[in-house]
């Protein structure tokens, strides 16, 4: 396995798998990784000659009073997953190699207007950015990404269409804790309490998914999930919304293909998770 700090020594890299005729898989990470990058490089293992990690805690996609500083890093931890996953190269550049005075940046409108969009202003400007350079400097056959960011995936899969990436964007399943707690490296942020009372995403998530329906007003459904998550002290409800699953948009009325989206602060922690439903006949 290879490790590359600069965008050139990763373009010399992949020139050579390209000359060999090699596809390769990329897998986007911010570091510290757990088992759902590891189903992601493994996704990436299975489908690809070579498979490369970008681990680069993006400074463009958090807020001026978001966890940059202390977003957890571990290089060593990530440098032995991906060995062990298989994974062929790692690039690990500095801000000041991604980021070089830059002014030109990728904005994406509606699909980022809503949810972690309206909530974290300029997130995904940042995210859409950094996954374009990603793009450009190894050239992917395809990326893989989880769905827990199920709103991400949406803009990614729209962005790489749009402007003509030639990228197979591909989502994989959720990989959970025990107790449903999706897999997140800002899991490491909770104490012993919080810890036990994050799964309360997951309840909220497997009661609606017991009660959605055709036709079932959004309202009602948001109403049920939300007396779940009051259940819980240490829980506070940032949002749970029913949005169209191609635009992101809210709807009133469960119809066509929906996602279903919670954010959640338990303690100073912000947690993500979400589920899908799409009506049969």
């Amino acid at each position: 396995m290879e490790i590359a700090r600069t965008v050139e020594e990763a373009r010399r890299i992949v020139r050579g798998w390209k000359k060999d005729g090699l596809d390769i898989g990329l897998v986007p990470t911010m570091g510290y990784l757990h088992e759902g990058h590891g189903s992601l490089i493994a996704a990436a293992r299975k489908e690809n000659a070579r498979v490369a990690v970008s681990i680069f805690v993006n400074p463009t996609q958090f807020g001026p009073n978001e966890d940059l500083a202390r977003y957890p890093r571990d290089f060593e931890r990530d440098r032995a997953l991906c060995e062990n996953m298989g994974a062929d190269l790692i690039f690990h550049p500095e801000p000041e190699e991604m980021y070089q005075g830059a002014q030109a940046f990728v904005d994406i409108g509606l699909l980022a207007d809503t949810l972690d969009g309206a909530a974290r202003p300029g997130h995904f400007r940042g995210v859409c950015t950094v996954v374009s350079k990603l793009f450009n400097i190894v050239q992917p056959d395809r990326a893989y990404f989880g769905e827990k960011d199920a709103q991400q995936l949406a803009i990614i899969k729209k962005m790489a269409f749009d402007l003509n990436f030639g990228v197979q964007v591909i989502g994989c399943p959720i990989v959970r804790e025990s107790d449903g707690l999706a897999k997140s490296s800002r899991n490491t942020y909770l104490n012993a309490a919080e810890r036990a009372a994050a799964p309360v995403l997951y309840r909220a998530i497997q009661h609606g998914k017991s009660i959605i329906k055709k036709g079932m007003p959004a309202q009602m459904l948001i109403s049920e999930m939300e007396k779940v998550l009051a259940a819980e002290p240490l829980a506070k409800t940032e949002y749970v919304a029913v949005v169209d699953a191609m635009t992101m948009q809210p709807v009133d009325t469960i119809e066509g293909a929906v996602l279903v989206p919670l954010a959640v602060r338990v303690g100073s922690t912000r947690l993500i998770d979400n589920f899908s439903f799409a009506p049969q006949g």
